[in-house]
C-alpha cells in the first residue's frame, strides 16, 4: 500500500488550494505518521507558500525541545494524549508564525499499545490564532501502515474542517 496514492494526493491539493484561497499558512507537528502530511503536502508544486514548516517529533525530547511541550503533560498524560496533542499543535502554531498547525501523536503498531492505549489510537489536534483548538482523537484499524495513513487522511480533513473548506 502506498501511503501517498491518489486519494491521498487529491486531498492534500484540494486542502492547499482552499488554504491558498483564503490566505492561510500552515504548520504539521508529527509523530506516528513522521512527516507524512508534510511530504504529502509537499508533493504539490507551490506549496511552500502555504506549509511554512514541518516538525517530525517522534521522541518525547523532540517534543520538548522543538514544540515545548510541557515536561509535566508528557509524565501525566502521556506522548499519546489530547493534551500532547494540543501542546505540540500550539508549539507549532507559536514556533513557525503559521496561521493554523496541525499535530498528529499515537500508537500506530505493531507495538506501543499500552493499559488504555491500544494501537491504532491517534490524537489530532489543529490550532489557529483566535480560533479554539479543533481535537479529535480515534482509534483507527489494521496494520502500521493503514493507521499512518488514516492519520494523514483525518489530519488533512481536520485543517480543512478548521480553515472553514
Amino acid at each position: 500500500m502506498s501511503l501517498l496514492d491518489d486519494t491521498v494526493l487529491d486531498r492534500s491539493a484540494a486542502l492547499l488550494r482552499a488554504l491558498q484561497e483564503r490566505g492561510m499558512t500552515l504548520a504539521t507537528a508529527e509523530s506516528c505518521t513522521g512527516g507524512l502530511v508534510s511530504a504529502a503536502l509537499t508533493a504539490h508544486a507551490g506549496s511552500s507558500a502555504t506549509l511554512l514548516a514541518g516538525y517530525v517529533t517522534y521522541s518525547n525530547e523532540a517534543k520538548l525541545r522543538m514544540l515545548d511541550v510541557p515536561r509535566a503533560l508528557l509524565e501525566r498524560h502521556g506522548a499519546v494524549s489530547a493534551e500532547v496533542a494540543r501542546a505540540m499543535a500550539e508549539g507549532a502554531l507559536r514556533d513557525s508564525g503559521a496561521d493554523l498547525a496541525v499535530s498528529i501523536t499515537g500508537i500506530a503498531g505493531p507495538g506501543g499499545a499500552t493499559a488504555g492505549k491500544p494501537v491504532g489510537l491517534v490524537h489530532l489536534a489543529v490550532a489557529g490564532a483566535g480560533l479554539p483548538v479543533l481535537l479529535h482523537h480515534e482509534i483507527f484499524p489494521g496494520d502500521r501502515a493503514a493507521v499512518r495513513r488514516a492519520s494523514l487522511l483525518c489530519a488533512l480533513a481536520l485543517v480543512a474542517r478548521q480553515a472553514g473548506a
